[in-house]
Order: C-alpha cells, then sequence, then structure tokens
C-alpha cells in the first residue's frame, strides 16, 4: 500500500479579508497581499450584490486566493472565525478591505514576531490617502470615554481625551499598547485559536478591543509596529454624535457593542503594561 504524504509546506500567514459589498475595495486588498503571503482566503459576508462575482472573476487564476461565501452575514467576528477555519499559516492577518498593505509590510511584521514570542497581535501603523496617520493604537476605553469624545464634552475633557487617544505619544515608536484597531493585525495563529478567535456577541465594533484585552489577559503583547505601513479609509463607519443615534444604523450598532463590551468586562482590571526594550 502506498501512504501519499504533502511535502507542500504550510504557508507562514494565512490574510483573511472579509468582504460587506466591497468587491473594488476588496480587489485592491488582495492585490496589494499578492506575493506578500502564501494564502489569502476572501470571505463574502452575504453581500448580495455583485460582490461574489467580481472577486472570483478577478482571481480565478490566483492559486493563492481561496474564496468562501457566507450563509448569511452574522458580523465581523463570524465572518473573520469562519476564514480562521480554513487557514493553513502559522500566522493570522486580518485585514479590512478598505486597507492595502505595503509591499514587504507582511515579512516586516512576521520577521519582528519571529524574534520575539511574547508578542501575540501586531498591528502596523495605519496612513490615511492625505498622509495623515490614524490614532489605530488606544488605551482601554471607558464609558465616559466614549460619551465624552460623542459630545461636545470633548471640548472641555481635552487631556482625557489625549490619554484615551494618545495623541501625545510619538506615532513612529514601537510600543506596547492596550488595543489596536482592527483594522489590520498579525496574530499567531495559536493564540488566535485559544481565546477561540473574535468574541461573535459582537456583531461590530469592539470585537477588537475585546481580542486584545483577552491576549494581554492570557498573557500576551499586544504591539503597535510603525516599521510596517497600510492604507487606511479616513471615513469611519462609527462617526457621529448622539444626533447619528437617530440617522446612521452603524452608529447605534457601534454603542450597542460598547454596551455588551462593559457588561463584559465590568468586573476586571486592565494589566498595566510593562515596557520592553
Amino acid at each position: 500500500m502506498l501512504l501519499w504524504v504533502s511535502l507542500a509546506p504550510s504557508p507562514a500567514v494565512s490574510a483573511i479579508v472579509l468582504n460587506y459589498r466591497t468587491p473594488q475595495d476588496t480587489v485592491r486588498c488582495v492585490r496589494a497581499l499578492l506575493g506578500q503571503t502564501a494564502e489569502i482566503i476572501v470571505v463574502d459576508n452575504h453581500s448580495e450584490d455583485d460582490s461574489i462575482g467580481v472577486i472570483r472573476n478577478t482571481f480565478k487564476d490566483e492559486p493563492q486566493v481561496k474564496i468562501l461565501e457566507a450563509g448569511r452575514n452574522r458580523g465581523f467576528a463570524h465572518g473573520n472565525n469562519m476564514g480562521e477555519l480554513r487557514a493553513q499559516g502559522t500566522y493570522i492577518l486580518i485585514i479590512n478591505p478598505d486597507n492595502e498593505l505595503e509591499r514587504g509590510g507582511l515579512e516586516k511584521m512576521v520577521a519582528a514576531m519571529e524574534a520575539d514570542p511574547s508578542i501575540g497581535i501586531l498591528g502596523p501603523q495605519l496612513v490615511h490617502a492625505d498622509g495623515t496617520i490614524r490614532d489605530s493604537y488606544r488605551t482601554f476605553p471607558t464609558l465616559g470615554d466614549l460619551l465624552i469624545k460623542r459630545t461636545m464634552l470633548r471640548t472641555l475633557f481635552k487631556q482625557r481625551m489625549r490619554r484615551y487617544l494618545q495623541h501625545g505619544v510619538d506615532p513612529s515608536l514601537v510600543r506596547d499598547v492596550d488595543w489596536l484597531a482592527g483594522a489590520c493585525l498579525l496574530l499567531r495563529r495559536d493564540l488566535y485559536g485559544q481565546l477561540g478567535g473574535f468574541d461573535t456577541r459582537f456583531f461590530l465594533f469592539f470585537e477588537d478591543t475585546d481580542l486584545c484585552r483577552r491576549a494581554r489577559a492570557a498573557g500576551r503583547r499586544v504591539v503597535y509596529f510603525p516599521h510596517a505601513r497600510a492604507t487606511d479609509r479616513k471615513h469611519r463607519l462609527s462617526e457621529g454624535g448622539l444626533l447619528a443615534l437617530f440617522t446612521k444604523r452603524t452608529v447605534r450598532i457601534h454603542l450597542q457593542s460598547a454596551f455588551k463590551y462593559f457588561w463584559k468586562w465590568k468586573r476586571a482590571v486592565p494589566s498595566p503594561l510593562v515596557p520592553h526594550s
């Protein structure tokens, strides 16, 4: 009896791109990844438009690209977890369709994590089209922080917002942070599995804050790594003040997720950051 054993090495990274009605963004994101990673998994989150056709036709001859279709849209967390189930890489890259990782950026990120096993999650610098740097690194929020940020109270509590948004910190420094925006994150796949992936109770928003918090509670570092850069859309889905509660569905979802997050962590005390050289 012959036993066939595949000698093909597992890819270093499985990149997961979750599409929802943004096929052109997804195409640009995937094209930026081609040549940087051995495996790209596109998950269409039940877009019900021409997304899946556009994506399949564009990448039909790309063996690096796997395309999955969700039966229904169950949110950001569930869609990315679905992609991870098909992943084979040592690392998982979570990247939004409206982000494009610079050439060589993924290799830099992997090298940083290979050099330091204590790092569980690594995020690049996110740069808008006009050259401004997104404050993708933040302090764990309080309910007061969110209330102040969405109202005129932010003009009275400038120092508090400066602390929460970390606007006084040099964005060119590699450093440990409380949490990173989930627009572009590199994780060890074993950690992703240990944590159970993203918490699917969050349909959209706060799943990244929660994941980073659980990673830190498990003793793994969350590191902002500006030596790699990714472009990022400036307009945020969760933008808007209290008036937006009545006009913008994504703002209502953001606040619903916020209450779920604060309820989940209501008795927890965040562990202090430990400086690393």
